[in-house]
């Protein structure tokens, strides 16, 4: 098959998948691997065996480590440093010590079904280490999401995440190493340690922490002197051309020192993301990164062969379930040997117990090297797969499950509740800010100079404590639970204020309080217009949508410096607010909203619609007809614009009629304008 033909089925095929998946809140990943399957030579076979989509999965690959070398921050680790290297190495040695024990203990029967023959113990190392990798990008997501990043066990979670990160890195020197010793036992099955390994590890270590040492010390100085004279030339394509450069550069490097590949990208990543031009290289490397990975799981996809999966879905299913119950069982019990009550080291168990992105990278380079057969890898697969499925759903009962099992958890829980009512016990009459960060600390500051008594609920422990430290009223709980609020004093306090831009979070937040209490006056902060309807029909009495409230004032000074009366000013400006911002709302799409902010389908817009000559609506007046629930903004007759046009105004041939609103509405309104 063509090249081209190739590549268009492929990006077809993920559009629509992805598409399908994203609808139910699955990662892209799932979709690529489902891609895989439908085109791959075990189902349909539309990509036949292309060479050209292997090379571009191996290109993905090394994008996703200059990616990772972008995001290694030595502050993040500073910050994190107990957690990544105190309980990053023990879950990670003790998960690979437990499955290569496992996978040599087991009977003669069992290996023969897992890895088609006896367990060689270069085959379970690898196993041990695609185990004990999570998925990085789905269980930060998930945190994030849930503004669950700086909580006690999403420290912990994330600090984990992190050495996982990092221990991919010898991991992947380690792989090439065990290959250059297969065969030097005769290949005996479940054979010793040869005697040569020792040495090929030494050299292949040595090897790696001389190239290191040079591309760090010697690279770190010819890589800012090298973008430093690229961005001089105040070209775009040529920055992103020497980013792709440097990225493939370094990983010919090492491969031709006989290291892997991904090694020398993440050394490139990490070196740049120490220049002043990290930021602009996450965004010219991100669209190559994403298509290019995209295609390696993809090529995964195509490995598995779904009628063997189907045979034996018992050993799926075993494979499924056993390593997430082995994972859990690490995790929570090295996070509760470091001190951490059960409650938390029930928590990070259970959100890191699926299987990660990087666990496939090293199964695919395992089975490059010859150190895992082809029928080996399909169980395994279809097993990892499934796990990154079902984790969203056990993350979503981690907090119920961790409850139930754990009296510490509920003592915990209490005693967080416990704290929020002793702060807000003597107050009456008092506002509640939901979030402490910089708008909340803000407006903290002028309540506490005006004399109004607040409570602020936060889920940062650093910020609530230096806050703490400073006199200020701030406790941690969580605004969302029911519990919090009635502790904040809900039914005493006088208003309730959401100072995060988050709308999901706003939305559930909203849900409570308005069961709890029906009259209380809650203000809500959102970045822009888009969810003003959504949030007023929730509950909020009063938005504050930040881009527009900023555009307004803009707008009043303009207004007060160009010498309109001031009482006219402020009539304009209450006009504006009392109709919820209607005059603001929607705006012309540029070629550059597509980079610098998400349009989604339901955001209001403008767009300009002219009356065809001999529609319906000629000679009618504006107010009559349907405009199919849009905003009338302006009227343009013979190049004469007539903001807020008069109802009784009738329309005449070739007007062109501004119109704010959604894609579904604007379409209405153009079938209206059109219309014979």
């Amino acid at each position: 098959m063509h090249a081209v033909e190739v590549t268009m089925i492929l990006l077809a095929a993920s559009i629509g998948m992805v598409a399908l998946l994203r609808r139910f809140g699955l990662p892209a990943l799932v979709g690529y691997l489902a891609v895989g399957v439908v085109v791959g030579p075990y189902a349909g076979d539309l990509a036949g065996d292309s060479e050209m989509v292997t090379t571009l999965a191996q290109l993905g690959v090394v994008f996703l480590m200059f990616s990772l070398g972008l995001e290694f921050s030595l502050s993040k680790l500073a910050a994190l440093r107990s957690y990544v290297f105190g309980l990053g190495p023990a879950q990670v040695g003790a998960t690979i010590a437990v499955v290569v024990a496992a996978c040599l203990a087991i009977p003669d029967a069992w290996q023969a079904s897992l890895l088609q023959g006896q367990a060689d113990w270069r085959a379970a190392l690898v196993l041990g280490g695609a185990v004990a990798m999570s998925s990085t990008a789905l269980v930060s997501k998930l945190l994030a999401d849930a503004r669950e990043l700086e909580s006690e066990h999403g420290r912990r979670v994330f600090g984990i995440l992190l050495f996982q990160d990092l221990a991919l890195i010898p991991l992947l020197i380690l792989i090439p190493a065990l290959a250059g010793t297969a065969g030097a036992d005769g290949g005996a099955a479940g054979a010793s340690v040869p005697q040569g390994l020792g040495v090929t590890l030494f050299w292949a270590a040595v090897k790696a922490v001389l190239l290191l040492f040079v591309l760090l010390n010697v690279g770190q100085p010819m890589m800012r002197a090298w973008f430093l004279a690229v961005a001089r030339m105040r070209s775009h394509e040529i920055f992103t051309l020497n980013v792709l450069l440097a990225a493939l550069f370094f990983a010919w490097v090492t491969e031709q020192a006989g290291l892997s590949m991904e090694l020398g990208a993440f050394v490139a990543g990490m070196l740049i993301a120490e220049t002043d031009y990290r930021l602009q290289v996450e965004e010219d490397i991100k669209p190559f990164r994403d298509l290019l990975l995209g295609l390696f799981f993809i090529t995964i996809g195509m490995k598995l062969d779904i009628a063997v999966v189907i045979a034996a879905w018992p050993l799926v299913l075993v494979l499924l379930v056993v390593p997430i119950l082995l994972k859990f069982g690490v995790v929570a019990a090295v996070v509760r040997g470091s001190g951490a009550d059960s409650g938390i080291a029930i928590r990070c168990g259970l959100w890191l117990a699926q299987a990660g992105e990087f666990g496939f990278v090293l199964l695919v380079m395992a089975q490059g090297h010859g150190l895992l057969p082809q029928a080996a890898i399909q169980p395994i697969f279809a097993a990892m797969l499934l796990s990154i499925l079902v984790s969203p759903l056990i993350i979503r009962q981690a907090d119920r499950i961790s409850l139930r099992a754990s009296s510490d958890a509920w003592l915990r829980r209490a005693m967080a509740i416990q704290q929020v009512a002793s702060q807000a016990i003597a107050r009456e009459g008092h506002v509640i800010l939901c979030g402490y960060g910089r708008c909340g600390q803000a407006l903290g500051h002028v309540l506490e100079a005006e004399r109004v008594a607040f409570v602020a609920l936060d889920l940062d422990p650093d910020r609530i404590s230096r806050a703490k430290a400073a006199g200020e009223s701030v406790v941690y709980g969580d605004a969302t639970r029911r519990e919090t609020l009635v502790a904040a004093g809900i039914h005493r306090a006088s208003a309730l204020v959401v100072t995060t831009a988050d709308t999901r979070m706003t939305l559930r937040l909203l849900a409570v309080v308005r069961e709890l209490s029906a009259t209380i006056p809650v203000l809500v902060r959102t970045a822009d217009g888009t969810d003003l309807d959504v949030l007023q029909k929730a509950g909020a009495t009063e938005i504050v949508p930040e881009v527009m409230e900023g555009s307004l004032v803009l707008a009043v000074h303009a207004l007060a410096v160009v010498g309109t009366p001031l009482a006219r000013v402020e009539s304009r400006a209450r006009r504006v607010r009392g109709d919820r911002y209607a005059l603001l709302r929607g705006h012309f799409l540029g070629s550059d909203d597509a980079v610098h902010e998400t349009i989604e389908a339901d955001q209001s817009r403008l767009q300009s619609l002219t009356v065809a000559e001999g529609a319906a609506v000629v000679g009618m007046a504006i107010g009559e007809v349907d405009l199919g629930g849009c905003r009338l903004a302006a009227v343009v007759r013979k190049g004469v614009r007539i903001p807020e046009p008069p109802a009784t105004l009738r329309l005449l041939p070739d007007d062109s009629v501004v119109l704010a609103g959604d894609i579904e509405h604007l379409r209405l309104a153009e079938v209206a304008l059109t219309k014979r």
